[in-house]
């Protein structure tokens, strides 16, 4: 087994497992599974004794401590196994450009896409660096296989390397992520952390400890329908209902109008025939009263196009989902100090930031886990147009090891 932090990334990357909204089980997909049970072979050859894979799909594991001291907190490193939905997952062939260069990077199993240092500004910070990029037919997956890589480095890291002081560490690895499923079954108590830190973010060197507050929300319309040849002042069409929602929706409140702080309506799926139809739509906002806002809008939006169509009906079912967690890690200021701290020793300036989405932090924060997002060192997530950096990889190893000896220095 190769040990470098970019071998790893390599083998985790061509493993399909991308995640499935649709799907009722825990984990939607069983072949995040089989990423599971390799992290742990790769977890107990490290040499952690209590890997294991839960019934749920959950990897846990345990850095034992090797200090003499008692009160150094539990610390949990956590990333998720899965892959967005939004594009193929299946069949990634990476490709490794070395001592990068400069200038656009072409895909070659897609000669229409390209990743443009024009359109990615942080390429420009990349010179020297090793490029990892997908052959533009799928996603490459560094998000998250990027956080996986990095952990399971840091750990073997630690494990060969005695002299390094620290308390004991919790791995968690989840499934479902990318569906905002993420630790709906985590068992807390099993993994008996006093805080974490999710391995989720992009640019090397990023500490973030906000995210947008979330909801799914559903919309079924149920029409009347009728056969078209009779259909005069009678039908009413459940499909036509709903793209008048959508059109409905405002123009400046998508994610493709808004950015910083601004928030979003954004549909995700439309399904129906004639006589039902059902439109899928995330919320997002960084506070709960902007999230309440749209959501009402919404209500607003789907009851007067609903007026017009007297025979027809709909529900609209708002589901929780995540919340800001700068909410609970205000509460708990050293935990996003120490994580600065540890990227500055780890070589970097810190940026403290906000995530335009969410993590497992975010849930995990609100469940009692205190749990900020570092750098992973990805970008353009989600995309065939994703990459990574073999050295901005290796930063975030490093800044595990930091965080780990912060945390016993300071007990």
């Amino acid at each position: 087994m190769t040990d470098t932090v970019t071998d790893r990334f390599l083998r985790y990357v061509v493993i399909d497992t991308q995640s499935d909204a649709s799907s009722p089980t825990q984990p939607s997909t069983s072949k995040q599974l089989t990423l599971g049970r390799i992290l742990v072979e790769e977890l107990l050859e490290i040499g952690l004794t209590d890997a294991h894979l839960d019934e749920h799909g959950y990897v846990y594991a345990t850095i034992p401590a090797n200090t003499g001291k008692n009160n150094v907190p539990v610390i949990c490193f956590c990333a998720h196994m899965d892959t967005a939905p939004d594009f193929s997952g299946t069949d990634v062939k990476p490709q490794l450009i070395r001592n990068y260069q400069g200038g656009d990077i072409a895909l070659p199993g897609d000669k229409n896409r390209i990743i443009r240092a024009s359109e990615n500004k942080a390429l420009k910070d990349q010179i020297g660096h090793d490029i990892i990029t997908s052959d533009g037919t799928t996603l490459l997956g560094a998000d998250d296989k990027a956080g996986l890589a990095e952990i399971v480095s840091a750990a073997r890291h630690l494990i060969d390397n005695p002299d390094i002081r620290h308390g004991a560490i919790r791995i968690l690895f989840t499934p479902d992520e990318e569906i905002a499923r993420g630790v709906e079954k985590v068992d807390l108590q099993k993994l008996g952390a006093d805080f974490g830190y999710t391995l989720d973010g992009e640019t090397a060197g990023t500490i973030e400890d906000e995210t947008f507050s979330a909801d799914g929300v559903e919309i079924e319309i149920t029409g009347v329908a009728i056969h078209p040849g009779f259909a005069y002042g009678k039908m009413e069409n459940a499909i036509r209902i709903a793209g008048a929602v959508i059109d409905r929706l405002p123009k400046d409140m998508a994610p493709e109008t808004t950015r910083g702080s601004q928030g979003f309506i954004h549909p995700v799926g439309v399904t129906g025939v004639m006589e039902k139809a059902k439109i899928s739509l995330i919320v997002r906002d960084f506070t709960e009263k902007g999230l309440i806002e749209k959501e009402d809008l919404l209500k607003k939006i789907t009851a007067d196009v609903l007026a017009s169509y007297p025979g027809s009906t709909h529900t609209l079912t708002v589901r929780h989902q995540y919340r800001n967690m700068k909410d609970v890690l205000d509460k708990h200021p050293d935990v996003v100090d120490n994580a600065i701290e540890a990227i500055r020793r780890a070589g970097m300036e810190p940026v403290r930031g906000s995530i335009r989405g969410g993590t497992d932090g975010s849930r995990l924060s609100f469940m009692g886990l205190p749990c900020p997002n570092i750098f992973a060192g990805g970008h353009a997530f989600h995309s065939p147009l994703e990459w990574v950096s073999s050295q901005d990889m290796e930063k975030a190893v490093s800044t595990i090891v930091e965080l780990a000896k912060l945390w016993e220095e300071k007990a």
